[in-house]
């Protein structure tokens, strides 16, 4: 699954040399909301680069970023290779690195699950990322008060499941295809990983599933478990705190 992480880069002092030596090349910052560049790929990076600039996956999150939101300064998202560092946001830089590599990684759990349609699963997979990654943004540029590493990966959880509930039914199926990829995680590494400062693959799939649960009952009766019945009252205690925290930035 993919590994998101965050916290200030060490970016390279090099910053002319081309993109294939794994230096990070110095892009201009957005005035205001999220910009997208994309980085040349690594030769093993090269369909999954294909695939996010040919399904334009993307685009549509960020300018539903910038539709909801008037972020104070701009934030880059930038699509790379990383060489196994880990799709994550840097607070320093203002910047979302969108990691060629865990693409890769995250398509091969749908094909091995025997998937007719692992694609449109890597999709909907890497709009949830995104707006987990804008979810870290959120966070510092609101200067969101620090509970620790966990606490922050659990918001950022929180945002991107309030993001994808704006816009239904497809927000609940693209919450509902990143919960089946957490639970193909779960099961191929069954043992949580103590340096991963994320919520358990399981515990995360599960919160994905109560969002959906408590935002559309009757279209996914499926999800009404007697262990979902607090979700009616959780998660809309949890999303109306999140557009409380929004408001100085949210657009009129």
């Amino acid at each position: 699954m993919t590994r998101r992480w965050w916290g200030t880069l060490a970016l390279c002092a090099a910053a002319l040399l081309p993109v294939t030596t794994g230096c990070r090349s110095a892009q201009p910052e957005p005035v205001h909301g999220f910009a997208l560049h994309y980085e040349e790929p690594a030769a093993a990076d090269r369909a999954a680069h294909r695939f996010l600039r040919d399904r334009a996956v993307a685009a549509p999150v960020l300018a539903a970023l910038d539709a909801y939101l008037a972020l104070p300064y701009g934030v880059t998202v930038v699509a790379r290779s990383c060489s196994g560092e880990g799709t994550g946001y840097d607070p320093a830089a203002h910047r979302i690195e969108l990691c060629y590599d865990d693409l890769a990684e995250d398509r091969a759990l749908f094909e091995q699950a025997g998937s007719p349609t692992p694609d449109d699963q890597l999709a909907e997979v890497v709009r949830e990322t995104l707006y987990h990654e804008a979810g870290h943004a959120l966070v510092h540029a609101l200067d969101l008060p620090d509970n620790g590493a966990r606490a922050e990966e659990d918001a950022a959880d929180d945002f991107a499941r309030l993001m994808l509930l704006r816009s239904r039914p497809e927000g609940e199926d693209t919450l509902l295809t990143a919960a089946r990829a957490y639970d193909l995680a779960a099961a191929a590494d069954p043992e949580p990983d103590p340096e991963d400062e994320h919520a358990p693959h399981a515990t995360r799939a599960e919160a994905h599933r109560c969002a959906v649960h408590a935002e559309a009952p009757t279209r996914h009766p499926t999800l009404a478990t007697p262990t979902r019945a607090p979700c009616a009252t959780t998660w809309p205690r949890t999303r109306d705190a999140w557009i409380r925290d929004l408001a100085p930035v949210l657009r009129r």
